[in-house]
């Protein structure tokens, strides 16, 4: 049996989990599909920043834009040490356009002007 704390709501369910993936201790609907996931195929957004130039800002936030497979992260990370983005950036703006080979782009949470 697995042990999970659900982070979908501020209810924060203690869940347990069995070999058959049937899923107790939820409150609501979203734990149930949390647990599963979280089990078979985990799964993060990614937040950090990369370096920028021609801005006086030294640094800037990026994300994915949807979740990446959890054993990706590293692999992604690796993709953000060598990325250096030229101002001017807007927020929004798609950076690479699959991280790590995982289909899903990586973008700027912040304008940057020149």
């Amino acid at each position: 049996m697995k042990e999970l704390i659900c982070i979908l709501c501020p209810n924060g369910c203690h869940l347990k989990v069995d070999d058959n993936l049937n899923v107790t201790g939820n409150t609501c609907i979203r734990g149930e599909a949390y647990a599963k996931k979280e089990l078979t195929s985990p799964e993060r957004t990614l937040t950090s920043t990369v370096r920028l130039e021609g801005s006086a800002l030294r640094r800037l936030p990026v994300r994915t834009a949807t979740d990446i497979p959890k054993g990706k992260l590293f692999e992604a990370m690796r993709e953000l040490d060598t990325l250096c983005v030229q101002a001017p950036v807007r927020r929004g703006q798609v950076l690479i356009e699959s991280i790590a080979g995982t289909g899903v782009a990586l973008i700027a949470t912040r304008d940057a002007l020149v």
